[in-house]
């Protein structure tokens, strides 16, 4: 160790990384190198508090990695963590029992944090695999996942969502327990005077699960047409949890209305420019560089009659109005929605920047539907648990780290975010399943069974 110079030692000791060098024995030089490739590109910039994990680059001598943002510098290899969720990610890359016929994903990025510190950082597979009609692409067409990489969130768009109504809660702008029509009068139709913001949020508004936008010419006649759609038939509001995309869209209109801003301009200004968030946004082809969308973004579909769809939405409700959404269009990086979780972890704050009151992160994260009934035919088990806009307490995605205070959110396109406060734990799961076709697997097992390691794995283990 004399040959390492101080300065890099201070910047293991300041990144609060633990090397444990018995990993590269006991994960050999294929597993340490399978956990360990990709490299960083751009450093977005720090934020006071904030975490940045070297990105490593090559394979070195004995299952060490010469990492360029040290300097060079040969470092050992993986935590053990790291290595179990490489060995569980990588089972996914191929058929499984529970997804016989085609892989779960072509790539995968997970990241662990616990106390603010990074556990476990990995990625595997490949951010492009497919080309159009699912065609596997040759080897060198294709793009090798990053642990960087910049993925569509799909549904976990709706916590960013949630997080910037509840700013506006905070300024006194919105009232939770306010019937939606107050602050939007195109939200019409029978029985839905009396829906509320905070149904919106806990997904009991009856409200469908999704909204219809085709055949209008302009994006303002197909809000009309949102915002005008009916309840579901016989639904009364707050009686039942219903899933829907719909509810959150009208969140993200609410949003606009009250802040006067667009949108993806509302996320920008409370959310991503505060806590120095540099990749995550809308409509990421427009703010990316040509080098960036090359190597970071993730492919979603592939299928004959969209061709590969990489940096373009893919949800087609939100890729009709303009990719930006409540529900659905925002890209990001496990690094960067691992830190949403650790705002909602702290009680509304990070790296000394408040976001949220503390007590409205208290009631956000309280189940706000005790005893109603769930409907979701997507997932039978599931219940109604719900806060404002996140996920509690459900076994499907979450496996054993699932309890009455673990919350989070899933993504449509193979992404999630889990936090257990019990353990101050963050766990970031972003996949590429729907590529090159969402209906080639169920990407829940793979969910739980990360959450499983996550859940058995202890630090110094």
């Amino acid at each position: 160790m004399s040959a390492i110079p101080h300065e890099v030692l201070r910047r293991w000791h300041d990144l609060d990384v633990s090397i444990d060098r018995r990993a590269v024995l006991g994960l050999g030089l294929a597993a340490a190198t399978a956990t360990l490739t990709g490299c960083h590109g751009r450093a977005p910039s720090a934020t006071p508090g904030s975490w940045r994990t070297p990105q490593p680059s090559a394979p070195g001598v004995g299952g060490a990695v010469v990492d360029p943002a040290e300097g060079g510098v040969v470092r050992p290899g993986a935590p053990p963590l790291a290595g179990q969720l490489t060995t569980v990610l990588r089972r996914y890359l191929q058929p499984t029992a529970e997804n016989p016929l085609h892989p779960t994903y072509a790539g995968a990025v997970a990241l662990a944090i616990g106390d603010g510190r990074p556990h476990a950082h990995v990625a595997v597979g490949e951010a492009l695999r497919y080309g159009a009609g699912s065609v596997l692409l040759p080897p060198a067409e294709r793009v090798v996942m990053r642990r960087d990489a910049i993925f569509d969130l799909a549904s976990v768009t709706k916590v960013f969502t949630a997080i910037l109504a509840l700013q506006q809660v905070d300024r006194g702008r919105i009232d939770l327990d306010a019937p939606v029509v107050r602050y939007l009068p195109e939200f019409t139709g029978a029985g839905k005077s009396a829906v509320t913001v905070s149904m919106l949020l806990t997904h009991t508004s009856g409200l469908p699960v999704g909204a219809k936008v085709t055949g209008y010419a302009t994006n303002a006649e197909r809000w009309k047409a949102v915002l005008g759609t009916p309840l579901v038939a016989g639904a009364v509001p707050g009686r039942v949890f219903r899933y829907s995309s719909f509810g959150l869209m009208v969140v993200g209109k609410l949003v606009e209305k009250v802040t006067g801003l667009t949108l993806d301009q509302a996320l920008r200004s409370g959310l991503t420019d505060p806590l120095g968030l540099r990749w995550t946004g809308f409509n990421p082809n427009t703010w990316l560089s040509a080098g960036d969308r090359a190597t970071r973004l993730v492919a979603t579909d592939a299928r004959t009659s969209l061709g590969v769809m990489r940096g373009v939405v893919h949800d087609d409700v939100c890729r009709q109005l303009g990719g930006v959404a409540g529900h659905a269009g925002i890209f990001s990086t496990a690094q960067d929605v691992a830190v949403i979780g650790r705002l909602l972890l702290d009680g509304g704050t990070y790296g000394g920047t408040r976001i949220l009151a503390e007590s409205t992160v208290r009631r956000m994260l309280t189940n706000a539907n005790p005893g109603l009934p769930a409907v979701d035919p997507d997932h039978p088990t599931r219940t109604s648990a719900h806060g404002l806009g996140v996920v509690l307490d459900q076994s499907w995605f979450m496996g054993r780290l699932a309890a009455p205070a673990t919350f989070g959110h899933t993504g449509f396109t193979g992404t999630s975010l889990l936090v257990d406060p019990r353990r101050r734990l963050v766990l970031v799961l972003l996949t590429n399943r729907a590529h090159p076709n969402w209906s080639w697997a169920n990407p829940d097992p793979a969910r739980v069974a990360v959450a499983n390691v996550v859940a058995r794995w202890r630090p110094g283990s």
